[in-house]
């Protein structure tokens, strides 16, 4: 039976998906620039004949979020390698993308760097990379060797060759002043190779493309411009792979009132190779310190261990897997930097999971209006008024975009006087949730408000009297604007969006049960 993909939260964001099968196998590994549309192209109509057989293999799709095209290009490649899914074209080559190496002799040379099947890189000196598109030759001995002058000789010759007469090289094994000089060249080169300066040479390029292609100099206009369309992939940061040979392991834990949520990402000799998922329940000494002190008793311990969360009693623990590991360890949380990117997209992934199985409205509401959860629980209230004797209160509560009649409720207006809508909806909103904090009940994900800032204002009033802080957001009827605490802009989502069309049910219900109440209350 094919997956119905309209019962998924399908993503709008670069990453990677991952198809499989009944057993839980992991039949195909795509990338997307927009997970979304790249999905749901598989479920079209009109596909070829093995995309159609891999369609009718789905039974579940996972999805991991990256930051970017250039990210997703690189996590997809390492997943291929790690699980060579059935669906997917075997990667011969260990060799993806692009890796250059400034050598460490006496006058540098550029090369192509190679990784063994491990990971390591072959051969001495600074390695930089990757870089995701691109001829590795192009850049290697092309526009950057002749702009920065860096020879490309295997032994350093006595006297100048071919390659100093043609102005590809200053010939520092002859001539003092060009051994001076090249140190700079390669510093220069160095901070190319780094996505610095990028601008200053680029308009360089672009002059020289301009002057040869004004020499009828074609073949050189025309391996300048596919050197600056190949050097655009140095500006793009990669946090999937990196240089170093350090090998890390990084942990993102989210903690609801039961439950902790945890997400691994594992980088070895600098590469991601895998991600899992894990979960415990917050009973008795279920700590994030214990789970990681059992995760490594049957697991590689890295010699960093990078989280969003210091664990209790960190060095102690870091002193226990220390001693098992035979090597110093250490746990960080960092504040800054391609570590702490890495752990927000861990903790972006995490939320996608736990929005698996959600209304797709719910997890657009969710990123639409900046809420910290997906809002599966909406309460939204209303006020009924028919002249200064009829005015009362209602509620309507959704449960995973849907109505939950059982908890609608209705309020008479106790305290308010004449027709002063602030002042009811301050009391309704009061009342409801001093009385569910007195009984422990379930708070609800989003708090509702038929009307404007004002309404919104006294509803956020209440709740800052009771001591507590929930989501609560407006809907303005007359242009459908929602309103949020501490902006002065509306928000206007599109007519068509889920997320607007389950506010407005919300809204709407409130208002039908309100009306119906006051309506019995005015029969004779």
């Amino acid at each position: 039976m094919t997956l119905d993909i309209k019962k998924l939260a399908l993503p709008s964001h670069p990453g990677i998906y991952l198809m499989k099968d009944s057993n839980s196998k992991i039949i195909y590994i795509g990338k997307a620039k927009n997970l979304k549309n790249r999905v749901r192209s598989y479920f079209l109509k009109n596909q070829n004949y093995k995309t159609k057989k891999l369609v009718e293999k789905i039974a579940d799709i996972e999805f991991v979020l990256t930051d970017n095209e250039s990210e997703a290009f690189l996590l997809e490649s390492n997943m291929i390698k790690q699980y060579r899914p059935a669906f997917n074209i075997e990667l011969k080559d260990q060799q993806r993308y692009t890796y250059l190496r400034i050598t460490n002799e006496p006058y540098p040379r550029l090369l192509v760097a190679r990784r063994t099947r491990s990971g390591r890189f072959l051969g001495e000196g600074k390695v930089f990379g990757p870089f995701t598109s691109g001829s590795s030759k192009l850049l290697s001995i092309g526009s950057l060797r002749k702009t920065f002058k860096i020879r490309i000789c295997k032994t350093l010759p006595k006297k100048a060759c071919l390659e100093y007469h043609l102005g590809n090289c200053e010939a520092p094994c002859e001539f003092s002043q060009a051994q001076i000089n090249y140190k700079k060249h390669v510093a220069d080169l160095e901070a190319i190779l780094k996505g610095r300066d990028l601008g200053t040479f680029t308009k360089s390029l672009e002059e020289e493309m301009r002057m040869a292609s004004k020499n009828l100099q074609f073949e050189r206009a025309q391996e300048i411009r596919d050197t600056l369309y190949r050097l655009n992939s140095l500006k793009t940061k990669q946090k999937m792979e990196s240089t170093t040979d350090s090998d890390e392991e990084y942990f993102g834990i989210v903690s609801t009132e039961q439950t902790s949520h945890i997400m691994t990402f594992k980088k070895v000799n600098g590469v991601i190779r895998d991600s899992t998922k894990y979960s415990y329940d917050l009973v008795a000494d279920n700590t994030f310190a214990n789970f990681l002190y059992q995760y490594y008793t049957t697991n590689k311990i890295p010699r960093f261990i990078i989280t969003n969360q210091i664990p209790d009693n960190y060095e102690t623990l870091e002193r226990l897997i220390s001693e098992t590991a035979g090597y110093s360890v250490r746990i960080l949380s960092p504040k800054s930097g391609k570590r702490k990117e890495l752990l927000d997209l861990i903790l972006r992934n995490i939320s996608l999971i736990q929005s698996y199985g959600t209304d797709p409205g719910l997890v657009e509401m969710k990123e639409k209006l900046s809420l910290p959860t997906i809002p599966k629980v909406i309460e939204c209230f209303d006020i009924s008024n028919h002249g200064k004797s009829f005015a009362v209160g209602s509620m309507s509560r959704f449960i995973n975009g849907v109505p939950d009649k059982s908890g609608y409720r209705k309020f008479k207006i106790k305290t308010v006087e004449g027709q002063d809508d602030y002042a009811m909806i301050n009391e309704i909103v009061k009342r409801r949730y001093f009385r569910l904090d007195n009984e422990n009940s379930q708070m609800p994900d989003l708090i509702l408000i038929d009307g404007g800032p004002g309404q919104l204002n006294a509803a956020l009033s209440a709740l800052e009297s009771l001591a507590m802080s929930m989501p609560c957001i407006s809907l303005a009827k007359q242009n459908e604007e929602v309103f949020i605490p501490n902006q002065r802009e509306s928000i206007i989502l599109p007519r068509n969006t889920k997320a607007l069309k389950i506010l407005q049910h919300a809204r709407d219900e409130a208002h039908r049960f309100g009306v119906a109440f006051n309506r019995s209350l005015r029969k004779p």
